[in-house]
């Protein structure tokens, strides 16, 4: 397998994660080379939710500060990094990436394949990809089962990933489960690897993505909240001020 050689990162930590200080153009042709020369890489896109489970999950933190790329996805995430370090990041969202990585794709003749998810949102992504990047491959699909999978079931599902050829490897599974799935099938597949976690269905409007004012204005939580209060009300109302907590911790040891 042939390693392109990337700059390396600088890193800094907010509460449990070390995140990766790039502009997002570099981000974007770091991964595109790396897909290229058929690199086993893994990228992370962190937000509040995530800093707290990782504080929580050993196992989780491991995976994601060992990715290749932990993507500050989350104006909160940019907010810490500069109070803890002056340091100005772009914001370094999955879905936003991932329609520029799947253009860039396009053109760079790199197949790619989409894991995780349900069934119709598959069908509905390949339908959206054949229409938007006419000349893409998509070199294969598979929404595993809910249930965790054996070491057996992984180790067929990591040979079929590479028997693909897929050289960007879309994994939508949400966390921790996306970010656990990758590490273990690291250095098995031959192609980078990313987390999405609910991208898909901004991808083929399934789900509104938020108005641009909302997303810089670091509320973006309160409209998916809206959207979606049954399924993330537990999650915002217990992780925020966690997040808020820890993170007034790190800055008073400072």
């Amino acid at each position: 397998m042939q390693q392109i050689d990337t700059q390396p990162q600088m890193r800094r930590r907010v509460v449990s994660l070390d995140l990766s200080l790039l502009p997002y153009a570099e981000l974007r042709e770091q991964i595109l080379a790396a897909a290229v020369g058929g690199e086993s890489r893994t990228a992370c896109f962190a937000n509040v939710h995530m800093v707290i489970e990782a504080q929580h999950n050993p196992d989780l933190a491991r995976a994601v500060n060992g990715a290749d790329w932990v993507c500050a996805d989350g104006v909160p995430l940019l907010w810490s990094l500069k109070q803890l370090y002056g340091v100005s990041q772009e914001r370094l969202a999955g879905m936003d990436l991932m329609p520029s990585l799947l253009e860039g794709a396009a053109e760079r003749g790199l197949p790619v394949y989409f894991y995780g998810s349900t069934d119709d949102e598959l069908a509905r992504a390949v339908a959206v990809c054949a229409e938007r990047y006419p000349s893409l491959r998509i070199a294969g699909t598979y929404s595993p089962p809910f249930r965790p999978l054996t070491a057996l079931e992984e180790k067929d599902i990591a040979a079929r990933l590479g028997a693909s050829g897929a050289k960007l490897v879309f994994v939508a599974l949400g966390c921790p489960k996306q970010e656990l799935f990758m590490a273990r099938l690291r250095n098995m597949v031959p192609a980078v690897m990313l987390g999405i976690g609910g991208a898909l269905p901004i991808l083929t409007g399934s789900a509104k993505l938020a108005p641009e004012w909302i997303r810089r204005s670091g509320i973006e939580w309160l409209f998916r909240l809206a959207q979606e209060p049954r399924r993330l009300f537990k999650r915002y109302f217990t992780t925020n001020p966690l997040f808020i907590w820890a993170l007034m911790k790190q800055i008073n040891s400072k």
